[in-house]
């Protein structure tokens, strides 16, 4: 019987299209499951765009009636839900993990890392507790009351990550 006890920390990223968010997410989950962590991913998808059912194939055309399709398979179930989903839904979804890595969904209260190269936009400090950035960017140009970070250095975001998850 597996006794581990499941840290149940959450943390947001954060940042404009192409500025690095995915890749940082994927290192991270990466990093955090070597040394054997559950991490579970939330994507937000504001535009809609993602697809995981091949049109045609049963599950699509389940899909199709309006119905809301799950999909069991020896190694992963997929849900195929006809309405947004809350965070604690989702938390209750995935069940017993360490880590819950959120990229976008500003409006959540969890600690954020903002992903910025480039350029900074400032419309995200007010939600952002840590920036990652890169040496495109002046540090000097980051407010002083949020964390700086080394986009380049997963590592580093993770000891952020580490102290300053929310536990859920």
């Amino acid at each position: 019987m597996n006794n581990k006890k499941f840290k149940k920390l959450a943390v947001a990223f954060s940042g404009p299209s192409n500025s690095g968010k995915t890749t940082l997410i994927v290192k991270v989950s990466n990093i955090l499951q070597d040394r054997g962590n559950k991490v579970c991913i939330v994507k937000h998808d504001p535009k809609d765009k993602a697809r995981f059912d091949t049109p045609g194939k049963d599950s699509d055309k389940f899909s199709q009636t309006g119905a809301d399709v799950a999909v069991v398979s020896p190694n992963r179930t997929t849900l195929f839900k006809k309405q947004s989903s809350s965070i604690d839904e989702l938390i209750e979804l995935f069940g017993d993990f360490d880590y819950l890595l959120v990229e976008g969904l500003k409006t959540l209260p969890l600690p954020r890392i903002s992903i910025f190269r480039n350029s900074l936009d400032e419309k995200y400090f007010d939600v952002t507790d840590a920036i990652a950035f890169d040496d495109t960017i002046n540090g000097d140009d980051i407010p002083s009351n949020i964390d700086k970070l080394d986009l380049n250095n997963p590592d580093e975001v993770i000891q952020w990550v580490e102290k300053h998850s929310k536990r859920v």
